[in-house]
């Protein structure tokens, strides 16, 4: 990317009115949805680049959204996680000719929601059925849902949130029965009652700023380990594992045992990306620093700082192939890194105010066993998509901005990177 000139966006969306918060891309690369500041939320096609649902998700911003099996899961800053059916796209895709215009589409129809604590701005971590092991997703606590959940459905999901009433610690809720199954985790000892941002009491360290709840193998045991990785607003990141599997609840913090904590930001972490894998994490701030955590490790002398010539980061996003990070900055412009040096591959410019939000799609292998192959449900639905035509859109990155737009840019693979 250095020798070459930066490409430009390849497609722009303007479907919002206010600055863009949030963007996730489906993992068979065919929606992405995007959030904003006023609470909107779109979902959009990448096959005809028109969207297919536009509504009033927030009262206020958003925090986060992502697609769970048929639904999208959005979170905003006015404290409700809201989980919603996911339209049929099919009549509205289906005709390229029709209207791009954003009135009359249709709108999902709400499933349930949640009281959140969303005094952090911290957006949920969500661990789906699919990659959950051993943990028991138990049913004996009472329900925080606020509207009727259907028994009967088969989905099933981890999600990691601030607590409810200590900003500093986070809690694990069973969806949708919307039980909490692990609370107060990172529970710290206080010298006062009269604050829940970790700001007081022994080792403050901040509100939660970013936090991902994951499963891995045991090093001493065949069954999985459940874990969360929480970064601070002190700076401060810290790995913990449930110690306790034998018990599917815990509370005030109990049968959480800290793995390693360490600070390589000294200020507030504006955001933190896990690999694909889990086998590492990054974190920017407002310094020049990207941080980089080694999940695997047992203490946290593999944690590297890797310093840029570039303050004040407001996103970061790690490709699923994991060759290759973005880094959204406050200045607009968006820095690629390789990511087994972290050496700058090239800058992409087109956002003229901050750079809030950065998704990649998932990367399209060639090979007929690959993960992509076995995803493909729908062979009918993909006869008019070529090959390579697939290959390019996997290669996508998608920015957001304050200036309301979202940016589709077309990467080279970095296979040497």
């Amino acid at each position: 990317m250095s020798n070459v000139k930066a490409p430009a966006p390849i497609h722009l969306l303007r479907s919002h009115t206010s600055s863009i918060a949030v963007l996730f891309i489906s993992r068979d690369n065919e929606r992405v949805y995007s959030g904003d500041a006023s609470g909107y939320a779109v979902s959009t096609s990448t096959r005809t680049l028109r969207a297919i649902a536009s509504w009033k998700a927030h009262e206020d911003g958003f925090l986060g959204i992502e697609e769970w099996e048929n639904t999208i899961i959005t979170h905003g800053r006015d404290n409700k996680l809201h989980v919603w059916n996911r339209p049929d796209e099919t009549s509205i895709t289906s005709g390229i000719g029709s209207s791009a215009a954003l009135p009359g589409l249709s709108t999902p129809v709400l499933w349930f929601s949640m009281d959140v604590n969303a005094l952090n701005y911290c957006r949920f971590s969500l661990l789906p059925a699919s990659f959950i092991g051993s943990t028991s997703l138990s049913e004996s606590l009472p329900s925080a849902s606020t509207s009727k959940v259907d028994s009967a459905s088969e989905c099933t999901a981890l999600i990691a949130l601030p607590n409810l009433i200590e900003s500093s610690e986070a809690d694990v809720w069973s969806i949708p029965s919307c039980k909490r199954l692990h609370a107060a985790i990172g529970k710290h000892a206080k010298t006062t009652i009269f604050y829940g941002d970790g700001r007081a009491g022994e080792n403050p360290t901040g509100i939660i700023m970013s936090l991902h709840l994951f499963e891995t193998a045991s090093s001493s045991k065949s069954t999985p380990e459940l874990r969360i990785l929480i970064s601070y607003e002190n700076g401060n990141v810290a790995l913990r594992r449930y110690a306790n599997p034998g018990k599917s609840m815990s509370v005030e913090g109990k049968g959480w045992e800290v793995i390693w904590e360490t600070a390589l930001h000294r200020e507030a972490i504006m955001a933190m990306q896990v690999s694909s894998n889990n086998q590492f994490a990054l974190t920017v701030s407002a310094d020049h620093i990207i941080g980089r955590y080694d999940l695997t490790a047992s203490t946290p002398d593999c944690s590297t700082i890797h310093r840029t010539k570039h303050p004040g980061n407001a996103c970061i996003a790690i490709r699923d192939d994991g060759r290759v990070c973005a880094v959204g900055g406050w200045d607009g412009k968006i820095r690629l890194y390789s990511m087994s040096s972290l050496k700058p591959l090239g800058t992409l410019k087109y956002h003229k105010d901050g750079c809030q939000a950065l998704s990649f799609a998932t990367m399209i292998s060639t090979d007929p066993g690959s993960r992509y192959k076995e995803q493909d449900q729908d062979a009918d639905e993909d006869e008019d998509m070529l090959d390579e035509e697939k290959m390019q859109r996997g290669r996508w990155l998608m920015s957001g901005g304050k200036d309301n737009r979202i940016a589709i840019w077309e990467l080279i693979s970095f296979e040497k990177s």
